[in-house]
């Protein structure tokens, strides 16, 4: 008899983040209600598209002297820093001046001057931000610098929702947000491999699948530039974005 999976969504970062696990653990319903309430309170940490967050005054006052953060908050810019380094720059939450220069921060493309992105370019990058480990304060080295988590905080979401689960038991699921960002635990008690299978589609031919993840105890993140996109004198111009793994139907 095939496993009968039970699935829950709950919008949240602008995506649907889903869950996907076994009829014979609805017992863990509340639980997973629960790790949605710590998806959303994640967002409100970590958003800079409302009036107020964590990260907001962390942009309107680091620039005027250190400012103090939550312990799992200072976690994560720590993770971002050795990021950072591990991927020599190619990893950076300060990008925020590049994407509202290329309108991507409004998706409002547009073609800047090169002025403009050299005004940009003189904002970004780690070394205009400093960490205090013992304070676990933040303080941005120069006026206009701003970071964000746009690039990690949906698998962070996951990982703090998956934490929680783990904490009460749960062992055999399937988180995505958005379907970019995916998490597996434990096993898929209808796969032959007892694995979560993944299919990833092709950015510009949906009905395309280009390959198949099998996960287990394992996450995957993907990005592209098929939603995030514009036209100037017939050459597309992208800013990556991730809407691309789909879970598998059953």
């Amino acid at each position: 008899t095939p496993t009968i999976h039970l699935e829950a969504t709950r919008r949240a970062m602008a995506c649907d983040f889903a869950i996907r696990y076994h009829d014979a653990d609805r017992q863990i319903a509340s639980d997973v209600l629960e790790a949605f309430d710590e998806i959303e309170a994640i967002e409100d940490q970590l958003t800079i598209y409302r009036a107020a967050s964590d990260v907001i005054r962390i942009n309107q006052l680091a620039a005027d002297g250190p400012v103090m953060t939550s312990s799992e908050l200072f976690a994560l810019l720590e993770l971002a820093v050795k990021l950072n380094a591990e991927t020599e720059g190619a990893f950076d939450i300060t990008g925020t001046p590049l994407s509202r220069v290329w309108g991507f921060f409004k998706r409002e493309g547009r073609l800047p001057s090169e002025a403009e992105i050299a005004d940009a370019l003189d904002l970004v990058g780690m070394a205009h931000v400093a960490l205090n480990p013992a304070t676990q304060s933040i303080e941005l080295l120069k006026p206009g610098v701003e970071i964000n988590f746009n690039a990690m905080g949906k698998g962070y979401a996951l990982d703090r929702a998956a934490r929680l689960l783990d904490e009460r038991g749960a062992c055999d699921y399937l988180w995505h947000g958005g379907r970019s960002s995916v998490l597996a635990r434990g096993a898929n008690r209808g796969d032959d491999a007892d694995c979560w299978s993944i299919g990833l589609r092709h950015p510009l031919e949906p009905n395309y699948r280009l390959a198949e993840f099998h996960l287990r105890n394992r996450a995957l993140g993907t990005s592209g530039g098929a939603t995030q996109f514009f036209e100037h004198e017939g050459v597309i111009g992208e800013e990556i974005d991730p809407p691309f793994p789909v879970v598998k139907p059953d």
